[in-house]
């Protein structure tokens, strides 16, 4: 049985700890894998042979930043480049540096949950491109939306790359698209990265790659609550388990007990009872075609501008504006 007297909570994650970790079936929010550590596991993420996403769209940016410069600057007028989920800004950097190049009046204001990566990526800036002007926000996406639609009268250009729309399923991300389109006005842009459909092999060993990084990454959020709440999670005792459904393309990431075992989490007050083979919930990555993200757009009041691909077509950045009545 589950401890469930009433917590006073200190932090959202303690909140939310308490609350996946008391209902049925469990689960844990993967924004939650970030901290230090996280991010620094992301970065080698990304750095995998098997996660293919980061390279797609690295040449997605590479090939085509004059054509996509060209709409984010739109005649010359001043526009604010705001980045969701920015992380190291390495594929931003690309863009960046175009802008730059082709004497843009703009600034950047990248929007990250962690402050780490935050203040990594305001310091690699100014040593690699000095002249962005930078103005970073720290939050949630939901949280930040509001300071999207604050730019005392610049136009805006929203990037969310890397398929993180893809950490939503399809409800939850046409609330979030109907947000964003709120928060912009009808000259300005959201350019979009949706990993598409393909082979469930391929999707599978981005998410479960053999060497351990992406298992060390979910099981993070169980290393962050043993530091910050006083936890007694033993993270050999779960298994990283992945699963994808090629008809509604949805990849899903799990934490499986390997026993019955009980964990004491002190700040929570909370014990938690685990049977053998119970699962943790950890992460959706969902996966698109044209059609279903056409749909998406439709449904949250947003138009396709166009889109770019690699080569292969296994990654799409698409750009959307708000769609007229």
């Amino acid at each position: 049985m589950q401890n469930k007297d009433t917590a006073l909570f200190t932090s959202t994650f303690e909140q939310e700890v308490y609350e996946g970790l008391t209902a049925f079936p469990k689960y844990l929010s993967s924004k939650y894998f970030y901290d230090a550590i996280g991010d620094k596991l992301f970065q080698d993420i990304m750095a995998m042979p098997e996660y293919y996403l980061t390279n797609c769209e690295f040449d997605i940016l590479e090939t085509h930043k004059e054509e996509i410069v060209s709409l984010f600057v739109h005649n010359e007028s001043p526009f604010s480049l705001f980045e969701l989920g920015a992380g190291d800004g390495r594929k931003t950097k690309i863009l960046l540096q175009h802008l730059v190049d082709q004497d843009a009046d703009f600034d950047y204001r990248p929007i990250d949950i962690s402050h780490n990566a935050l203040e990594l990526l305001a310091k690699s800036l100014k040593k690699e491109i000095p002249e962005v002007i930078i103005h970073p926000l720290q939050g949630t996406y939901f949280e930040t939306l509001r300071n999207i639609g604050e730019t005392n009268g610049r136009r805006k250009v929203v990037l969310f790359l890397g398929s993180n729309i893809g950490n939503l399923l399809h409800p939850m991300a046409i609330e979030f698209l109907g947000n964003l389109k709120d928060s912009i006005d009808e000259k300005d842009l959201i350019f979009m990265g949706f990993d598409q459909k393909k082979n469930p092999q391929t999707i599978l060993d981005a998410y479960n790659d053999k060497t351990g990084i992406t298992e060390a990454f979910n099981k993070n959020i169980l290393d962050r609550i043993n530091k910050e709440m006083g936890g007694n999670f033993n993270t050999d005792q779960f298994l990283h388990w992945e699963v994808y459904d090629p008809q509604s393309g949805t990849a899903k990431s799990y934490l499986v007990s390997k026993k019955d075992q009980i964990v004491e989490i002190e700040a929570l007050g909370l014990k938690v009872h685990f049977k053998t083979w119970e699962t943790i919930h950890t992460e959706i990555s969902q996966k698109y075609d044209d059609d279903v993200v056409e749909w998406l757009a439709k449904k949250s009041g947003l138009k396709i501008v166009t889109s770019f691909s690699d080569p292969e077509e296994n990654y799409k950045n698409y750009v959307f504006k708000k769609n007229s009545p």
